[in-house]
Parts: structure tokens; sequence; C-alpha cells
């Protein structure tokens, strides 16, 4: 199995159900650290950081 195979099977796996579940919970808990340690001041620009990095894993 080369590298391209392995890369193929982590993206089928990013763009499955729970792929999208776990990309979630990853983002949800970097966006709440990122607004925990800048005390809310940002959560506007971290939210919007967050949903555009949704738009790129997951299959949603």
């Amino acid at each position: 199995m080369g590298l391209d195979d392995l890369t193929n099977k982590a993206k089928d796996a990013m763009n499955s159900d729970k792929g999208e579940e776990i990309s979630d919970q990853g983002l949800d808990k970097a966006a709440d650290a990122a607004n925990n340690a800048s005390g809310g001041k940002f959560e506007d620009q971290i939210n919007k950081g967050r949903e555009g990095a949704d738009g790129k894993f997951g299959n949603e």
C-alpha cells in the first residue's frame, strides 16, 4: 500500500458521517480553548474561523 492509497483512505474516512462527527468535535474543542484563552474577546472571529475550517473537513 502506497502513500496515495493511505491518503485516499484518510480522505474517504474524513468524508464519512463519522469523520464529520469527529472533525466537528475537534473544531469545537479548539474553538472553546481559543475562546477561553482570549477570555471571549475574539469569539466572533474564532467562530468564523471554526466555520471556515468546518467547510474543509467532513462531509457537510
